[in-house]
């Protein structure tokens, strides 16, 4: 089976949709919704805000421009000098070994005191007085 039957530049459907058509239809979509929310636009807002917020931020995402998303990644390591790596380094062993001081003072030694156990219930041990 041959896997292109036209040539560039030709359609499938010669006939194809009429010029300017998905426009038109585009321009009466928008034209339509532009009329519905100047009449109901505010208050269908305030019900979604209301009842459902999630949906409301994401419409609110939506219409932002894109650059507002735009997410920057840095690396700040990159850009420090071998003396302040070394200084890095070196304050974070400090605090390292603050931390295990600190681990360390807390743990207490001793040895377990045997304690007697109680005699089994019935055992002939003492008896509770009948009321």
């Amino acid at each position: 089976m041959p896997t292109n039957l036209w040539q560039p530049g030709m359609s499938g459907n010669p006939a194809g949709r009429l010029r300017g058509s998905r426009n038109r239809l585009s321009e009466a979509v928008i034209c339509a919704l532009l009329r519905d929310f100047s009449v109901h636009g505010e208050k269908a807002i305030a019900k979604v805000r209301r009842t459902q917020p999630g949906i409301y931020l994401k419409v609110i995402a939506m219409v932002l421009p894109r650059e507002h998303h735009k997410v920057e990644h840095r690396n700040p390591v990159k850009d420090m000098t071998d003396e302040q790596l070394e200084r890095s380094i070196e304050i974070l062993k400090e605090l390292i070994a603050k931390r295990d001081a600190a681990a360390s003072a807390k743990v207490i030694e001793g040895e377990a005191e045997v304690v007697p156990s109680l005699p089994a219930p019935g055992s002939g041990g003492t008896k509770m007085p009948k009321p």
